[in-house]
């Protein structure tokens, strides 16, 4: 139903200047991303796969508004994303959140976990009181999977695993409509990274997110996905259920990655 698309991406396009030893020549273009078009259930997992360059980070980057395309159109609960100003932009950005592939590089080192997670509240609903504050951010670390006494610790005094929970915890502590993982696993060991996949599978079921995930990892987008998406050289190439796509591939490019995945002998 028309009413339940959260997300309409229609041929979105973005291309970079081409550099040239010290010098960036304005009329040769790269393209990063080209004429993307995709839709987005609400309560939709969509997993993009694909090797690393072809474009799945600068895609999600521009759904987030953290880069503008060239070209193409983004309506997410059937407003013009892109069109956006002032009260309408902020309302919607709240909504769209970001869990990023770095636990480490994307949390202040200088900054407490209580006052990274809860920056968000900060930014967006300022009249909230700090206590009220600091027991929303205290409810949001418990269900990640943290306790409270991590509110007045550090980031270097977690693990890898744990610094990524924090930033799952900041992601959903407006609770967002949609979330979008970049990588979100890639920078952890695989039994750490599972339990990052599982925690993500639970918190959509509790919170009825939306997910796109992105990854270079067939697995990882075979776990959670309800659809997958591949990505070569900017453009979708294959999109549909995981179980077509993934057991029953029609692309080229979709076969040869899903040949490349590793078998483990038994």
């Amino acid at each position: 139903m028309e009413d339940e698309k959260l997300l309409d991406v229609r041929n979105l396009t973005k291309s970079y200047s081409v550099s040239t030893g010290a010098f960036t020549n304005p009329h040769r273009r790269t393209v990063a991303v080209d004429s993307v078009s995709f839709t987005l259930e609400c309560g939709e997992t969509l997993g993009i796969v694909g090797e690393s360059g072809c474009g799945k980070t600068t895609l999600a980057r521009m759904i987030l508004r953290l880069i503008e395309p060239d070209s193409g159109e983004i309506l997410f609960r059937n407003q013009n994303w892109l069109r956006a100003r002032g009260s309408d932009l902020r309302a919607l950005r709240r909504a769209m959140q970001m869990i990023f592939q770095d636990p480490v590089a994307s949390l202040n080192p200088r900054m407490k976990v209580g006052a990274i997670v809860g920056e968000p509240l900060a930014v967006h609903e300022p009249s909230l009181s700090r206590k009220g504050r600091r027991k929303r951010v205290a409810e949001i670390l418990e269900l990640v999977g943290l306790g409270v006494a991590s509110l007045d610790r550090y980031p270097h005094e977690f693990s890898g695993g744990q610094r990524q929970r924090i930033g799952i915890a900041r992601a959903l502590i407006l609770r967002p409509g949609l979330v979008i993982g970049d990588e979100p696993v890639s920078a952890l060991d695989v039994s750490v990274g599972a339990q990052i996949l599982e925690l993500l599978a639970r918190l959509q079921r509790e919170f009825s997110l939306t997910l796109i995930l992105i990854s270079h990892s067939l697995p990882v987008v075979a776990q959670l996905a309800t659809r997958v998406a591949v990505m070569q050289k900017g453009r979708i190439v294959e999109i549909g259920p995981p179980h077509e796509v993934l057991g029953n591939p029609q692309h080229p490019y979709t076969k040869a990655l899903i040949a490349a995945v590793p078998q483990i002998p038994v």
